[in-house]
């Protein structure tokens, strides 16, 4: 434990990270905020109050490196009318800030709430908050499904193997199908759309649509792979999100630590759905707002929260039961809604999201980002895209069922020869290539 948490500090620093303090100031305080809620320590009306002071305490720090600069900025838009401003701070977010600070925040409110005992050990907090293959991009692993692995778990060579394929699968996603699809999404959505042609705008959005899955699907592989090599279980994160038959449906399948975290602290506290048909709706626009607003300091998230949140509103209102009777149009819808948002969130601004979209549904045939974009859109990107489409569905589960069950010996080296072909074209992929962070790892 102690040389995984000094590897994980340094793993921290080699990020070149100067606010490596930032995650050792949250590991000490939150270990002496859990002290400070234990029972024999405070009645229950003083753990309220020192929870509401230990929350607030993991936000301020949160927003301080977070959203000052978004603040300030939008404040000086107001002051500008009164010939005022603030000085707007430009502050760099310090690595895993927003899933260390959850993190930290599921684990106090489950002290106060008596769901955990608070860990009496520095080490096992340590350990919970900085263990380094969660520690960029998650998964927001909850303190209840992990203290039983801090001190004892088991490693075996069983579970290394299954670890090691788990990191390839996602490692094969990032740099086989992500990476390739990059190019193509991030050079249309960085171009005027004054340059840009209606069936771009619409590969443009489809390819950042199965980038990001892949991206941000492949460090959750490889978290959840590393986690295993060590002897943990971390929570899984995807179930093949774009197969989803509603917007609800589809908030069970991606990024499900961060879904059931918001549902859990923020949603079922608000009254849930247990205060009437107009509270609910409340309820749900506010967690998708601030569910916007965790993955950044910009209003397009903001915007692409709240949309989220509409379409939630709208079938608990009444069409879910529509979608249930109309099979068919429960996937093309969902598609095309989780499509369209995808564009709020990658656009820089809102004013760009809107002028894409009309793009997208008008009839443009400008010519003029044609030869930029063709010398991306190779062999490769096809490949990608078309890799990206079918394995988007829960094809290989199905596939590796079937061979199991018919040459289970057969399947076995099939499964190693795969794997190792992936990693050796990875290997290939990455020594060729330049710097390709995670996307997930800026928020």
């Amino acid at each position: 434990n102690y040389f995984l948490i000094i590897a994980s500090i340094i793993f921290h620093l080699m990020g070149k990270d100067a606010y490596t303090i930032i995650l050792l100031i949250s590991i000490v305080m939150n270990y002496l905020f859990g002290r400070a809620m234990a029972p024999s320590n405070a009645d229950a009306e003083r753990k309220k109050r020192l929870l509401g002071v230990f929350v607030a305490a993991n936000l301020i720090l949160l927003g301080v490196f977070k959203y000052a600069s978004f603040f300030a900025e939008n404040l000086n838009m107001i002051l500008v009318h009164v010939n005022c401003s603030v000085p707007v701070p430009h502050i760099p977010l310090p690595i895993g800030v927003s899933f260390f600070t959850f993190q930290a925040i599921a684990y106090l409110i489950d002290v106060y709430r008596g769901d955990v005992e608070p860990q009496k050990n520095f080490a096992g907090i340590a350990m919970y908050l900085a263990v380094f293959p969660k520690l960029v991009a998650g998964p927001i692993v909850r303190y209840a499904s992990m203290k039983d692995q801090l001190f004892e778990r088991k490693i075996s060579w069983d579970k290394a193997e299954e670890g090691v394929s788990r990191f390839i699968t996602g490692l094969g996603k990032k740099v086989l199908i992500a990476n390739n699809i990059a190019p193509v999404a991030d050079g249309i959505f960085n171009t005027s759309t004054d340059f840009i042609s209606t069936p771009y705008a619409w590969l443009g959005a489809l390819a950042y649509m199965l980038q990001l899955y892949f991206d941000f699907a492949g460090y959750t592989d490889m978290a959840i792979g590393l986690g295993k090599i060590f002897g943990f279980n971390f929570t899984e994160n995807f179930n093949y999100p774009y197969v989803s038959r509603s917007i609800r449906d589809f908030w069970r399948r991606w990024h499900i630590t961060l879904s059931s975290w918001f549902r859990d602290y923020l949603y079922i506290p608000l009254g849930g759905n247990r205060k009437g048909a107009g509270r609910t709706y409340i309820n749900l626009i506010i967690v998708f707002l601030l569910t916007g607003l965790w993955h950044g300091a910009q209003w397009t998230f903001v915007i692409w929260g709240i949309y989220h949140g509409i379409f939630l509103v709208i079938e608990r209102a009444g069409f879910e039961r529509i979608l249930d009777r109309v099979r068919g149009l429960r996937y093309v819808y969902s598609f095309f809604v989780i499509l369209i948002g995808w564009v709020f969130f990658r656009s820089s601004d809102i004013s760009y999201a809107f002028r894409y979209l009309a793009l997208m549904f008008s009839v443009n045939t400008t010519d003029r980002l044609a030869f930029d974009v063709f010398r991306y859109i190779n062999s490769e990107f096809c490949a990608a895209m078309i890799v990206g489409l079918v394995f988007s569905a829960p094809l290989m589960p199905f596939i590796k069922k079937r061979l199991e069950a018919m040459a289970p010996t057969a399947s076995l080296i099939l499964r190693y020869c795969c794997h190792i072909a992936v990693l050796l074209l990875c290997i290939l992929y990455l020594a060729k290539g330049s710097y390709s962070p995670f996307i997930y790892s800026g928020f």
